[in-house]
């Protein structure tokens, strides 16, 4: 169990580091593929990858309407609207804030783990959501401003509480069923939903400049990495981990993309992100220590 835990640990961490350097790459992308479009070829490049790594490891594969209907679920509500939502927000406001503002997502999976799951919050998981919320309205500070900057705020809160509700959803598939299923299944699913729009909206693939080294290594690094590798990683350390304080580890995501941000599109750094930065790791540390 210890093991599993230690395990589940590494994995989010990995995953919210990954995601970190997500807000960077659609910032520095979403102004040539616009959200809803970026999100679908990330997807299939994903969905490519997935069923590549399902191949070679030779999963066994399970089906029962249950589990494929939670599965269902989570590609609707996380895989699709949530990052949808996502981008959208990060596309109106910036890298740090897209980052930043979805680490409401701990908070809104403690409440939806309390129902869902049966797992009542302890002491230490309000003590560590206090903590990672004060870090993360520190780094956040007055940045808030303007009629779009707002809209996209708005976007990534809805983007935080339907990837908390997908992050309950996937805890509650069966454990005979391998991250991998689980998460190619969702990652289809999201295509589908976005193929008729994309359909619809056809001509806008048309004006992306396909040979652009930046485009192809964007998409990538989507697809590839922060879909495919990520969204396992993530998966599978939500069911290794088994705590409602689990999503914490969702918060090394703004450190990562705050200081990416930072470098590589010159988006300027609060006075309290490095007092944001340690209240989040301290959160993290006590759930860790208690969770």
């Amino acid at each position: 169990m210890k093991t599993n835990r230690i395990l589940g640990s590494v994995d989010l961490v990995l995953a919210a580091a990954i995601w970190g350097g997500m807000f960077v790459v659609v910032k520095s992308v979403v102004a040539e593929i616009l959200p809803i479009q970026l999100v679908w070829l990330r997807y299939v490049v994903g969905a490519v990858v997935l069923l590549a790594l399902a191949l070679l490891r030779r999963i066994q594969w399970h089906w029962d309407w249950r589990n494929l209907g939670l599965i269902g679920l989570v590609g609707i509500i996380g895989d699709t609207i949530s990052i949808v939502a996502q981008e959208t927000g990060t596309w109106l406001s910036s890298a740090q804030l897209g980052s930043v503002v979805t680490t409401a997502t701990p908070a809104f999976m403690i409440l939806f783990s309390w129902p869902l799951l049966k797992q009542r919050p302890h002491w230490y998981h309000w003590l560590s959501l206090a903590l990672a919320s004060s870090g993360v309205l520190a780094i956040v500070g007055h940045q808030v401003t303007g009629k779009h900057i707002a809209l996209g705020v708005i976007c990534l809160l809805i983007a935080a509480l339907t990837w908390a509700l997908m992050s309950a959803l996937v805890q509650l598939i069966g454990s005979e069923y391998d991250g991998l299923q689980v998460t190619l299944l969702a990652t289809v699913v999201a295509i589908i939903c976005l193929t008729p729009v994309i359909g619809y909206q056809h001509q806008v693939l048309q004006t992306i400049h396909w040979g652009s080294p930046h485009i192809f290594l964007s998409i990538f690094y989507l697809g590839a990495i922060s879909t495919a590798l990520a969204f396992f990683l993530w998966n599978q350390g939500l069911r290794r981990f088994d705590s409602p304080a689990s999503g914490i580890f969702f918060l090394i995501q703004p450190v990562v993309g705050s200081i990416l941000g930072w470098l590589f599109l010159q988006e300027p750094i609060s006075s309290g992100f490095f007092g944001g930065l340690f209240l989040i790791l301290l959160s993290v540390l006590v759930t860790s220590r208690f969770g």
